[in-house]
């Protein structure tokens, strides 16, 4: 497996992971506010959803999707299936056909390398999983998942 893959299958993996501890919880604790990140666990998880789904639009030149309303951890769960999936396929094109020093220009008019962006979607997902971890243990979860490369090579049989 070559250090793509990897990026890629933690990123997914550690995000799922997340949504699927927050299925028990309710909507009362979905939203409620914390001093932190979006401030809310719904209100952070969609906006690493609306993340993926801008940044994978720009880079595969398609229209990007209107932000979502914040839905269900269900909802939450397939949006993030699809949104990963449509990344994960211009990720593999752009390093296949050698484009990652390539340019387009982003929403704010400005020229962003394809592979820097890649780089961007996992390091915003990982600032933003920690906030999570934080807002889950604040809920009273314990046990929760690090997170890290190394945990999601052994949690998911891949050493």
């Amino acid at each position: 497996m070559d250090l793509l893959e990897r990026m890629l299958g933690h990123d997914r993996w550690t995000t799922e992971q997340l949504l699927t501890l927050s299925q028990g919880l309710s909507d009362d604790q979905l939203d409620q506010p914390f001093d932190i990140g979006r401030r809310t666990l719904r209100a952070t998880f969609d906006h690493m959803l609306d993340a993926v789904e801008l940044w994978t639009g720009l880079m595969g030149d398609e229209t990007a999707p209107q932000k979502s309303a914040h839905g269900s951890v269900e909802a939450m769960l397939a949006r993030h299936t699809h949104s990963r999936d449509r990344f994960e396929l211009v990720a593999r094109e752009l390093v296949a056909t050698s484009r990652l020093d390539e340019t387009f220009i982003d929403h704010h008019d400005y020229p962003q390398s394809y592979g820097a962006t890649i780089l961007q979607v996992t390091w915003h997902n990982t600032l933003h999983r920690s906030e999570v971890l934080h807002m889950l243990q604040r809920l009273g979860m314990s046990d929760l998942p690090d997170g890290d490369p190394q945990e999601w090579e052994h949690r998911t049989g891949r050493i």
